[in-house]
């Protein structure tokens, strides 16, 4: 693994530096060589990219390939670690030969939002784009980049599609009697980089079969392609809700549970399609596609996320993800692709909670232009939703591992004891939990000590001591806000929430020496302990106490001569989604803040609201 000390080390202030920027400004190519900021995200992306994988970049710096992608494109290449990170190899790409490809595709994608590689898996390239250009766009944007070029256009010759990696052996050959001859060629460019990238899935979340405005179609799809060019290709069309939708799931109190899509609307025309050998491949994820319109906002991510992985794992090939434009929901698909396979350690193998954090927040979703500026002021937080969402992937039936049906592991019987709304995190060095030592009885040490606030069955625990991921913001008591975990549940804040909460305040504790944390047993979990929701530790407690987990180092008796049985260990996958989530929800609190009045209202919103508050971030309230 990398060292921690190299460049791409993050600290939690950079965060903070990055939903700052991101949340106020919309990203252009073109301005990252006078803003120092951008390039710092860049060079940090790369460096994080680097303690995992040999990568090459095409240079993208003044925009010439796409105004809103990054300034250096990166090309996974293979994985590497301490023993081959040195090993002199040349790259496996031509580069110069790839930077043709990315130029004569662009016009093939609305935008010119071609299509790029972001993530690797076992050989296979995960790609994102924008769905395919009309007719009217290609002629457009090819007529501007003629005047441009000094009238050089793409010539016919050109359409040809190598298949694979090979310039030799051609597939295709367009048809001179094509009406649309321009259109033709340069949807054959598109392929021709399909097929050096080695795409055979292509997964369009769209709900239209064409985007229409002002009654002119201003966008294609493969799924409609009439020449049926894409038909080498396994085709899926997996309708998603825009970015639109989330505005409902904000004004829903960010509860996506029971929210439903209004499938019926007149512009949505695309049904869900997936290939019936697929279908009947995949009766492993036991998913009903036929009632994919009364499923839920999480139901349906959920089922979408599954499909893509088993795609990613059984074919032989890889898999492109595109919306419209590429901006909204692919990066939500991506990202949690990204996160999910990262959690379950088939990327990214050597990265942090925080450094995965960052990586995916500036690579995926701020530097393939992502316009959080303008989302958050139509109140569109499909960003949002992408953190909050993972608590609803932490289970081990969204590995990878579970959907190549190698791990057949056993559910868990409801006498045992249910932690999975708790999360264990500890940062004094900004590590996993997982990279914690755990002794021979299964209890975590070097953890430290927690306080929490109990807001109606909401447990949100608070790091005590000095290393502070926000530098000089401490609540007065002395305690420094690290992360928020809201359980699934809508949580309602009311008088008797109100009652329940007081300020967290440190719970006296000390360090156990090994052997101590190895002979622990009852109540106590290594450095944790059971206190009541009224603040109450274990062993102090009434009848009505109910408990919720929180650090401490006190133990005690759950009753007269019997302890409560240990908890059973959250899975690595589970431990790191959440240490994901719980960050960002800490850092987005903070600097973005959550849609709330002056009383800051109910459930998740009231609640970001008052522990902001009580910690000295007052949650900006102008998200409207």
């Amino acid at each position: 693994m990398a060292s921690r000390e190299d460049g791409g080390k993050i600290r939690y202030e950079e965060i903070h530096s990055l939903l700052d920027l991101f949340s106020k400004n919309t990203f252009k190519t073109k301005d990252t060589q006078g803003n120092s900021r951008l390039k710092v995200i860049h060079r940090k992306c790369l460096d994080l990219f680097a303690k995992d994988y040999k990568y090459a970049t095409i240079d993208n710096s003044g925009g010439e390939l796409c105004g809103h992608y990054p300034a250096k494109l990166v090309l996974l290449e293979y994985e590497v670690d301490d023993a081959t990170r040195s090993t002199k190899v040349g790259s496996l790409y031509d580069l110069g030969w790839m930077h043709d490809l990315f130029t004569k595709a662009r016009l093939a994608r609305c935008r010119s939002r071609f299509v790029v590689p972001v993530m690797l898996y076992e050989g296979k390239h995960i790609c994102r784009s924008a769905t395919l250009a009309s007719g009217a766009e290609v002629y457009g944007r090819s007529g501007l980049d003629f005047l441009f070029s000094g009238g050089e256009s793409i010539r016919p010759e050109d359409g040809m599609v190598s298949n694979g990696m090979s310039r030799d052996q051609t597939v295709y050959v367009p048809n001179g009697n094509s009406e649309w001859q321009l259109v033709d060629s340069i949807r054959m460019q598109d392929i021709r980089l399909l097929k050096a990238l080695n795409i055979g899935t292509i997964v369009d979340l769209m709900v239209e079969n064409k985007k229409v405005k002002f009654g002119m179609q201003v966008t294609s799809s493969e799924k409609v392609d009439k020449e049926h060019r894409y038909a080498d290709f396994t085709l899926i069309s997996v309708p998603y809700p825009g970015c639109e939708f989330f505005k409902d799931y904000r004004d829903n109190d960010y509860v996506a549970e029971g929210l439903v899509f209004e499938w019926n609307q007149g512009y949505v025309d695309a049904d869900l399609q997936v290939p019936q050998s697929l279908i009947e491949k995949s009766r492993c994820l036991g998913i009903d596609w036929d009632r994919y319109r009364s499923w839920d906002l999480i139901k349906l991510t959920q089922n979408y996320l599954r499909l893509m992985l088993y795609c990613l794992h059984h074919g032989d090939s890889g898999l492109l993800v595109h919306c419209i434009s590429g901006w909204d929901r692919t990066p939500l698909l991506t990202s949690l692709l990204r996160m999910s396979l990262w959690a379950d350690g088939k990327m990214h193998k050597s990265l942090s909670a925080l450094e995965m954090l960052y990586l995916t927040i500036a690579y995926d979703w701020q530097l393939f232009g992502h316009n959080l500026q303008d989302r958050l002021g139509k109140g569109e937080e499909i960003f949002f939703f992408c953190f909050n969402f993972l608590k609803h992937i932490a289970g081990d039936e969204f590995s990878i591992d579970r959907v190549k049906g190698e791990t057949n592991r056993p559910k868990r019987s409801d006498s045992e004891p249910q932690f999975d709304d708790t999360v264990l995190i500890g940062v004094e060095d900004g590590s996993s939990p997982a990279r914690r030592h755990r002794d021979s009885s299964g209890s975590m040490s070097s953890i430290s000590s927690m306080s929490s606030c109990v807001l109606d069955g909401t447990t949100v625990p608070f790091v005590v001591g000095d290393d502070s991921p926000f530098p000089g913001e401490r609540h007065p008591n002395g305690n420094v806000p690290i992360m928020m975990q809201p359980i699934a549940q809508r949580a309602v804040l009311g008088s008797a929430a109100s009652s329940a909460c007081s300020s967290p305040m440190a719970v006296p504790s000390k360090k156990p020496t090994p052997v101590e944390a190895g002979s622990k047993s009852g109540s106590s979990i290594g450095s944790w302990q059971m206190v009541t929701e009224s603040g109450s530790i274990r062993g102090f407690t009434t009848s009505r106490d109910s408990p919720v987990l929180v650090g401490s180092e006190s133990s005690g008796s759950s009753g007269p001569g019997s302890s409560p049985p240990e908890p059973k260990e959250a899975s690595m996958r589970k431990m790191r989604l959440e240490e994901v989530r719980c960050i960002f929800l800490a850092h987005y609190s903070a600097v973005v803040g959550m849609r709330n009045g002056p009383e800051y209202g109910g459930g998740l919103s009231g609640f970001m609201g008052q522990l902001a508050s009580k910690v000295g971030f007052r949650a900006r309230s102008n998200i409207v």
